[in-house]
């Protein structure tokens, strides 16, 4: 088995905010918190970040002293557990904790940015020039951003959309290359650079060593990407943790 090299490490850690309430995985809330409780204790937790509820669903939760939770929000909350890290709102202002905001970028003040990068229909999937475009002026404008929806595989690909048997089709945005062009978006690259990155679907475009990883020609070093994953591009919400996870280990990217 392979060591994990250093950039994919920085690249994939606490990368993964667990959402299995939401489609289309849409678990009960009992199997969601056993679910977490089980990631967290697992060897892969490293890339697993916050716990996604919604404000209405706290109540029914015993929160672990070790949980993290990014909590949905449509206003002020009021107090909060400890657990309690971050908000998720569809209002375009900070709230009382550090917020992520599903509103333009330009109209985003005193937060971070929330973007969507797919759904349940061919439909709701930014193509990517629009999520080029989110990435460019996430970086112009110093916007630190988290994803939700849709980042369910590693690299680009046609994969279904849901769990279902008769699940329509499309192709899925990989949070690897999501996440990588981020990275590049942060140290200055060109919107065609990031739509390149974007839109390639070979996983062996996509090179990880100690000292930095590659994308084709283009190369960032460790230390930047550990910074853009710090200051810029957080996480992103998939409704499966250990979805992702498998598809690293079918790459052989993870031991």
């Amino acid at each position: 088995m392979p060591r994990i090299p250093r950039s994919l490490r920085a690249l994939l850690a606490n990368l993964i905010d667990y959402a299995g309430l939401y489609p289309p995985a849409g678990l009960a809330l009992p199997a969601v918190l056993e679910n977490y409780e089980t990631y967290l204790a697992s060897a892969d937790s490293w890339m697993l970040n916050r716990l996604v509820l919604p404000a209405t669903k706290l109540p029914e939760v015993r929160l672990r002293d070790n949980w993290r939770v990014t909590l949905l929000v449509e206003g002020y909350p009021g107090s909060l557990p400890a657990q309690v890290e971050t908000l998720e709102t569809r209002l375009p202002r900070g709230l009382s904790l550090p917020t992520y905001c599903e509103a333009p970028i330009a109209a985003v003040t005193g937060a971070f940015a929330k973007v969507r990068t797919g759904g349940l229909t061919p439909d709701a999937i930014p193509s990517s020039e629009a999520l080029a475009d989110f990435l460019s002026e996430a970086a112009s404008r110093l916007v630190a951003f988290k994803a939700t929806a849709g980042l369910h595989h590693p690299i680009r690909s046609p994969r279904p959309l849901t769990y279902a048997a008769d699940s329509p089709c499309a192709t899925m945005h990989g949070f690897v290359n999501v996440f990588v062009a981020a990275a590049f978006a942060w140290q200055g690259a060109q919107h065609d650079v990031l739509l390149d990155v974007l839109n390639d679907e070979d996983p062996g475009a996509f090179r990880f060593e100690d000292d930095g990883l590659r994308w084709r020609s283009r190369g960032i070093a460790t230390a930047e990407v550990e910074c853009a994953r710090r200051d810029f591009a957080h996480s992103f919400g998939s409704c499966s943790f250990t979805e992702p996870v498998a598809d690293l280990r079918l790459l052989g990217w993870l031991d």
